[in-house]
């Protein structure tokens, strides 16, 4: 195995509102987006052929064909370089799957980091070959392999529009804990945003404020994200009760100053002000519900 990681971090949204369609289907999107301290983890080394082996808590659940994202980003990115799809590919699987923090496109990013490391150098030999750091590239390929994949590869706090593509930097960010939460079921992004009817939209106010100014601490921040929302979370809860139990137990735990889902689910998060108390209730919680996963972890990135 190389000795160069890539992480793969949790991408966690702490507020996600619907504000459109777009006439192909898709949605339009106001987030702000932070990634945590937990997260998979990705190899790439030269071999003779492509391939992919997930190791991992939550390996068994992934694929190692095609219908990998990160198999899928090696093959796009070996045709725009114009080299061989060659590398042996170790994924280290910790975060849950189908859960709404966006592991499979952090591994996806991932790998387009590593195999654009690997391959530049054989790349460059080509006179058609794009830049070495080319990072619109990378951009427009993790654009077409998904939505989430672009702000994956921006790996720090943005503030995310259109469908995913569009990203800005977010204002600075306090120190802050999360606690990351997943009951151990798994919710269909596409299911979720099928389960979210007219009634939904109707009842949802219009999307908050921008920034006014940075947050000065957590306490702070949390104040700000409360007059946001997670516009999937009620179709989700429909879904999935599940939800429901999980916002309950962050809420019950010391120094929980918001508790809300991330993404389309069912993964929820706690925000909180100190490491302590965030390790804390990850502990408790997963004592309490042996099925659950667990995690703390600061929000990576912040600007100071």
């Amino acid at each position: 195995m190389s000795e160069t990681a890539y992480p793969a971090p949790a991408k966690v949204n702490l507020w996600l509102e619907v504000v459109g369609k777009r006439a192909d289907g898709y949605h339009l999107l106001d987030s702000l987006v932070v990634f945590a301290g937990v997260g998979d983890c990705l190899w790439a080394e030269p071999a003779e052929a492509l391939s992919l082996a997930v190791e991992g808590p939550f390996g068994a659940a992934v694929p190692t064909d095609g219908a990998n994202l990160v198999v899928r980003a090696a093959h796009l990115l070996a045709e725009a370089l114009g080299v061989p799809a060659r590398a042996r590919l170790t994924l280290d699987k910790r975060l849950p799957v189908a859960a709404g923090i966006g592991g499979g496109s952090a591994d996806a990013a991932a790998a387009l980091r590593a195999l654009h490391a690997l391959w530049r150098d054989e790349a460059g030999t080509r006179g058609d070959a794009p830049a070495r750091d080319d990072e619109s590239l990378l951009m427009n390929l993790g654009a077409a392999l998904g939505a989430d994949v672009p702000v994956c590869l921006y790996a720090r706090p943005a503030l995310v529009g259109g469908i995913g593509e569009a990203l800005q930097p977010a204002p600075p960010l306090p120190e802050a804990w999360l606690v990351l939460v997943n009951p151990g079921v798994a919710l269909s992004t596409a299911a979720v945003f099928q389960a979210r009817g007219a009634q939904d939209a109707a009842a949802e106010p219009a999307p908050g404020p921008a920034f006014a100014s940075p947050p000065r601490d957590a306490e702070a921040l949390a104040e700000l994200l409360a007059a946001r929302r997670n516009d999937l979370e009620p179709p989700a809860r429909r879904l999935c009760a599940e939800v429901d139990e999980v916002l309950g137990a962050l809420a019950a735990t010391r120094g929980c100053l918001l508790g809300r889902m991330s993404g389309s689910g069912a993964t929820c998060f706690g925000l909180y002000a100190e490491a302590a108390q965030a390790r804390a209730a990850a502990a408790a919680i997963a004592g309490a519900h042996p099925g659950w996963w667990a995690s703390a972890a600061p929000i990576l990135g912040r600007s100071d």
